[in-house]
């Protein structure tokens, strides 16, 4: 991995992105975005994480978050592992999941190209850490994350999409809470 893409500092603030192995578009049952859903509150309640900006798409997910514990590393390993293990078990036990054999059948096609996998690989083992260092490229990470459905086509407006903080931006907070006081906008 190269040098740019780690977590050099546990305090600082990141922009992460991560997908499905082979891009697979997962995310399209409101199950599964319960899972996601449920595991960044649970990351927030009981492991430190400080999420300023998320985006839920099918295949991948954007975070721009900090590790009050200052193990960002760790922290996303976690997220990762828990999610990945849950989306898979949501699936199995979804009688009205269309594609559970290709998804589960994919999944294990990808985890034995992995030796340090057991069965199933779900994500990408990737996340490509940016620490973001000034209130301009906050912003622009912001941004990106907020219009990604926008530049998929998924819709026309930003918070026109369900899973991601544009909405809470703009004071709705029905999927997710943010913490959007105390680090950036002036004060990195």
């Amino acid at each position: 991995m190269s040098r740019k893409y780690k977590f050099h500092n546990k305090k600082g603030l990141y922009f992460v992105s991560f997908a499905t192995v082979y891009w697979i578009d997962v995310f399209t049952r409101q199950i599964y975005f319960d899972v996601l859903a449920e595991s960044v509150d649970y990351c927030r309640k009981e492991k430190g994480m400080e999420v300023y900006a998320y985006c839920f798409m099918p295949s991948h997910i954007h975070f721009v978050f900090r590790s009050s514990n200052e193990q960002p590393m760790e922290l996303l390993r976690d997220f990762k592992r828990y999610t990945s293990k849950k989306v898979i078990e949501t699936i199995e036990k979804n009688p009205q999941e269309s594609r559970k054999e290709w998804l589960l059948w994919m999944f294990e096609q990808a985890g034995k190209k992995q030796g340090n996998v057991h069965k199933y690989q779900f994500w990408q083992h990737h996340n490509k850490p940016i620490e973001l260092w000034t209130d301009k490229v906050i912003e622009q990470k912001i941004d990106y994350i907020h219009n990604n459905p926008v530049l998929s086509g998924f819709v026309t407006d930003p918070i026109g999409w369900k899973y991601s903080s544009a909405k809470n931006y703009q004071e709705d907070h029905t999927v997710l809470r943010i913490d959007s006081d105390g680090y950036f906008f002036g004060l990195v």
